[in-house]
């Protein structure tokens, strides 16, 4: 008999990039670019960066998955969150932002949680990423939304996402790429 498991959690659908200050909006516009790099690089495109509250960068990270011979766990938020856990404290990492380019899978942010991030801001939905990434073996799209993996926890985390006005730009660095 199969168990039904239920979190709740809370989110709003329509993030707008005006409800951001300016460095804000240039911080996910600099993740989008990024992106790009890491594509660039024969990665695949995604990226963070990490910022304190005045949206001074500290830190940037493209996905390596592929220059890192096929390391699963290379992801961009992952490999962002290990080298700055090995800098800041957790006090310190509670007061910082990641900027990410996606709604971050379960591993992600699990690495989120486990370094005591204070805050996420995203642009694209996973949902929507699905219908690039379809089922292509080298990103299986998890139904998992950072939110529900955070609200199984017992810190305060404040994510803000998805600002579709950047969805756009994002995906574009996903057409053509999925499914080769």
């Amino acid at each position: 008999m199969k168990k039904e498991f239920k979190v709740e959690y809370e989110q709003k659908d329509n993030y707008k990039l005006s409800d951001l200050k300016d460095f804000e909006v240039k911080l996910l516009k600099r993740v989008l670019e990024i992106c790009k790099e890491a594509k660039e690089k024969g990665n695949h495109p995604f990226g963070c960066l990490l910022a304190d509250k005045e949206g001074n960068i500290l830190m940037e990270q493209g996905n390596e998955e592929v220059s890192l011979k096929g390391d699963c766990t290379a992801h961009a938020e992952a490999l962002l969150m290990r080298k700055a856990s090995q800098i800041y404290t957790k006090k310190e990492m509670k007061e910082f932002t990641l900027y990410n380019c996606a709604d971050s899978c379960a591993m992600c942010t699990g690495a989120m949680y486990w370094g005591n991030l204070g805050r996420h801001v995203y642009i694209a939905r996973e949902s929507e990423l699905k219908k690039y990434t379809g089922d292509d073996i080298r990103n299986p799209t998890l139904n998992l939304p950072s939110r529900v993996v955070m609200a199984s926890g017992q810190k305060e985390f404040e994510t803000l996402g998805p600002f579709t006005e950047l969805e756009d730009e994002f995906f574009k660095l996903h057409k053509d790429y999925w499914n080769k």
